[in-house]
């Protein structure tokens, strides 16, 4: 009898298995971001390797200069126009350099270098940069790998002036250490929650999704040293790239963190 048992449950256990492994995989697997020959990218694949997190990162002899965990690309902060450039009248608001996590996502997304530059390719225990026998596919073969052609609007290229502001003070500035809770009342921007997290003050903006505690579906802010604008030389939070996009999830259009319809996205940060 228990013979018997084992002989039934060894499918529904081969189930259960491949549906939590089907969750795992729900994440970056399923999104264009899996730039690997099983990915369902077809205009941006590679023959190249079956890895996922290759193409970002790397467990040993990552770039130790990036803001982001184990980097696999080399980082150019330089030729970068950004939106305070522009001139525009209705910026309050202090711009940084291209840095933090912003310019490891133009590390691909400025169209300058191929998506299989990396420090480490897949399993060469190598520094070198490049695939062996890769080949790309889609728009990414006509672009000799590199992320699309000028046309192609996830290509931003370096000129950035055009786009909304990164490495921006988060509501014109006012959040620092020395003043978590920020200027108080603006009419222009929603509050930004804060708290300690380990040794370190963040700052995000809850969005209606969750709870008030930091959730990934919450428009994270990336605490940088102010080199100008108000608390210049102080931590405060800035928005950059991954503020509004999750690279790892696209449960709504080009990764953002939030659904768009309705400005709902906007509407999270400006208060309009």
């Amino acid at each position: 009898m228990r013979t018997g048992c084992r002989v039934h449950l060894a499918p529904l256990l081969g189930v259960l298995l491949w549906l939590v492994g089907g969750q795992l995989h729900a994440g970056v697997f399923n999104t264009k971001h899996n730039l690997s020959s099983g990915g369902l990218n077809a205009a941006s694949n590679t023959s190249g390797t079956r890895e996922i997190c290759v193409f970002c990162h790397t467990p040993h002899g990552g770039n130790a200069a990036a803001a982001v965990p184990l980097w696999n690309r080399n980082l150019d902060h330089t030729g970068f126009e950004t939106y305070d450039q522009l001139g525009t009248t209705t910026l309050d608001a202090a711009i940084e350099p291209i840095g933090s996590v912003s310019v490891a996502c133009l590390s691909c997304h400025d169209g300058t270098q191929a998506m299989d530059a990396l420090i480490n390719e897949p399993g060469s225990l190598t520094h070198t940069p490049g695939f062996r026998n890769g080949r790309w596919s889609g728009q990414a073969s006509v672009s000799e790998g590199r992320i699309g052609r000028p046309a192609v609007i996830t290509n931003l290229g370096k000129d950035l002036t055009n786009d909304h502001p990164i490495g921006v003070q988060f509501a014109g500035g006012g959040y620092a250490l020395s003043n978590a809770g920020g200027p108080g009342a603006d009419k222009d921007f929603q509050e930004a929650s804060s708290e300690i997290v380990g040794t370190s003050r963040v700052w995000w903006v809850d969005t209606p999704e969750g709870s008030s505690a930091f959730e990934r579906t919450d428009l994270k802010l990336y605490t940088r040293v102010g080199s100008r604008g108000s608390y210049a030389g102080e931590a405060q939070p800035y928005v950059e790239c991954a503020s509004c996009h999750d690279p790892h999830v696209d449960e709504n259009p080009t990764f953002l963190r939030v659904d768009p319809v309705g400005s709902a996205l906007c509407l999270t940060c400006h208060n309009k």
